[in-house]
């Protein structure tokens, strides 16, 4: 798939006409401004004049910020903060992860805003939240990983914590972020047409994933250790290695499954092995399961396993390298691999759109702008600046 007019021959966008300002920097809050863009809403990124964010021009940046126009504006300026306020003014949303307080120092609160546009949602990342002991503390998707809980939890038992593969802390705070907005948007269409908060905090976006560990803890009193590639009570489910040297994982842990699995490795009578007959024993004997488990894959190619799996409804994939996924016919027709253009870093494949929705699809619209690309296009047409003030404004380093 490459980057087109998406919308062309489909019913209206869902966030045709929404009109978002991000005001975000290097992952959650553009991540989450980028999701929005490429289902409709019109976003305008602001960047700092000269430099624009940290992460500005990177192949990270270009991909979080594609579909968004760009602009420049020096919040440290009175005459930029005025730009600003003219925006959020015209807006339906603004995004940002400045630290708490930050807006608020800068004369620019959420409520300050809202003086102006009533209607204003404003969806704030950080790394701790908007209040708390903790709020004030710096935070990036690494910390909030270890305060989350996840890092404790990823490894070997005899190892110490471990960090996930991905950034998962800043990528899940920004779906959250976008979920929230959506809420905020649909609360103020229903609620008399007010704006509010949106409070996404990255460790809240990973502790909401951890599933039972705090019901778990408040039972037994423990911390549930590192099980490395086991997670206890998921029985068989683990990784195993072919005799081609891939790794394979089968998930077989419900009964029917469990029974398919026996089917497809040729060993039916597992399925009424005193040690392995219900769920409480399988759980019990997980390493002896897990053992004979190895050894049939241990015996067989990468392909001989899958399709053995495969024919008989059981579970399993190879462990994944992004080369694996770049060649997959399946990532390939559910198009999750797009070819965006950029102006830094020429035509880069990046993850494609994700939710799918059968009748308004989201879209790649356009590649990431450069560092105030549309200064003209936006303080021009939509705030009616004329270019005499542009240009004075740019020549101050406002713009």
């Amino acid at each position: 798939m490459t980057t087109s007019d998406t919308f062309t021959d489909s019913p209206r966008p869902p966030l045709d006409g929404v009109l978002v300002v991000n005001a975000g920097q290097i992952l959650a809050a553009p991540f989450c401004a980028t999701m929005l863009a490429e289902f409709g809403a019109d976003v305008i990124k602001v960047e700092r004049p000269g430099t624009g964010e940290p992460n500005h021009g990177t192949i990270s940046y270009v991909q979080e910020n594609r579909s968004q126009r760009g602009v420049t504006c020096n919040l440290a300026d009175p005459r930029g903060k005025e730009l600003f306020r003219k925006l959020c003014t015209r807006a339906d949303v603004l995004v940002e992860n400045f630290r708490p307080g930050t807006l608020e120092k800068m004369g620019l609160a959420p409520d300050a805003l809202r003086e102006l546009n009533p209607a204003l949602v404003v969806t704030r990342v950080s790394g701790y939240g908007q209040d708390g002991p903790y709020s004030a503390r710096a935070g990036f998707d690494r910390v909030a990983l270890g305060f989350g809980g996840m890092t404790y939890q990823t490894g070997w038992d005899d190892g110490p914590p471990v960090r996930p593969g991905y950034m998962v802390a800043d990528y899940s705070a920004g779906v959250f972020a976008a979920m929230g907005t959506l809420l905020a948007l649909r609360a103020r269409d229903v609620n008399g047409g007010l704006g509010q908060d949106v409070d996404v905090a990255l460790y809240e976006a990973i502790w909401k994933q951890s599933g039972t560990h705090a019901s778990m803890f408040s039972r037994t009193g423990e911390n549930r250790p590192r099980t490395g590639n086991y997670w206890p009570g998921v029985v068989p489910a683990e990784q195993f290695e072919t005799s081609d040297g891939h790794h394979l994982i089968i998930n077989g842990t419900t009964q029917g499954t469990f029974v398919r699995l026996c089917e497809a490795m040729r060993q039916p009578e597992l399925v009424t092995d005193s040690r392995f007959e219900d769920h409480g024993e399988r759980r019990r004997q997980y390493a002896a399961l897990h053992e004979i488990v190895g050894a049939w894959v241990g015996g067989l190619t990468l392909e001989q396993a899958q399709a053995a799996l495969d024919a008989h409804g059981v579970p399993a994939t190879k462990v994944y390298a992004t080369s694996d996924i770049m060649s997959d016919p399946h990532y390939a027709a559910r198009e999750q691999v797009v070819d965006v253009p950029s102006e830094q870093h020429g035509t880069l494949p990046q993850p494609g759109i994700s939710p799918r929705l059968s009748k308004t699809p989201g879209g790649v619209k356009h590649r990431a702008p450069t560092l105030g690309e549309h200064n003209h296009e936006v303080y021009g047409a939509l705030l009616g600046v004329s270019d005499d003030e542009l240009a004075e404004l740019a020549a101050d380093g406002v713009i």
